[in-house]
């Protein structure tokens, strides 16, 4: 896991490079997401909030910084989970393929996949094939990480 300072840099120059104006909220909840290497509801949020600095966040606003960021492309909201995960591409200024999600059942660990484009058009193509139009290309699948594979059969 890379150091909060090192997450603190990346998200402090991604955000001056996008002229995003970055409150002492903002900086908080998105630090605990990105140094969290799974997903994370708003009030898991406001829980590491208050544990790493003391300071207790109303719901509304882990909501509203939540949108504002994902607004951005900087944090994926997980549908099937109702949860949240920062950017695995947070500095690439949105140049990456839509985001695609692996999620372990066991522990909740995320990683997002860089699925190319073309092979997500081709689902768009067949939807509209079927009558169906993709608002939200966004696909999330759940599997076991090796780790808890290991633990399952060790």
């Amino acid at each position: 896991m890379q150091e909060l300072s090192d997450l603190n840099e990346i998200l402090r120059k991604e955000c001056g490079n996008r002229g995003l104006r970055l409150t002492s909220k903002r900086v908080q909840i998105m630090l605990c997401l990105m140094a969290s290497k799974k997903s994370l509801s708003a009030y898991e949020l406001i829980d590491l909030c208050e544990e790493n600095y003391g300071e207790s966040i109303p719901p509304i606003t882990v909501y509203r910084v939540l949108e504002f960021f994902e607004e951005q492309n900087m944090v994926h909201k997980l549908q099937t989970m109702n949860k949240f995960v920062a950017c695995a591409h947070i500095d690439c200024q949105n140049s990456h393929p839509r985001a695609q999600f692996l999620i372990c059942s066991e522990c909740q660990k995320v990683e997002e996949l860089a699925i190319s484009s073309i092979e997500i058009d081709k689902v768009e193509q067949e939807a509209k094939k079927i009558g169906f139009v993709l608002k939200k290309p966004q696909l999330e699948m759940e599997g076991v990480c090796t780790k808890c594979a290991e633990k399952k059969s060790g």
